[in-house]
């Protein structure tokens, strides 16, 4: 079943890499969406695909690149927007 799930990470995870990490882990994984940085310190992303794959993904993000220093990864349900790739914004 696809779903989609939209993420809020705070903590160190702006100027370490963390968003090309995220392409080129979700790209591996199969998933569609996108990330990007805001304005106050957090980056945002969305996951679409399969369900075990977007937990596993998001697994991922709580650890994230090895300069990163993850402190919580809010989620919520979003609605599918039936994106074909995962890039970076």
């Amino acid at each position: 079943m696809l779903i989609a799930k939209r993420l809020a990470i705070s903590g160190k995870v702006q100027g370490v890499f963390y968003r090309d990490w995220t392409v080129k882990n979700a790209r591996e994984f199969g998933l569609a969406g996108w990330v990007r940085n805001e304005a106050d310190g957090t980056v945002s992303a969305l996951l679409e695909g399969e369900e075990p794959t977007v937990r596993m993904m998001i697994d991922q993000l709580h650890r994230g690149p090895p300069a990163a220093r993850v402190a919580s990864v809010a989620e919520e349900d979003a609605m599918l927007e039936g994106l074909a790739s995962f890039d970076r914004r």
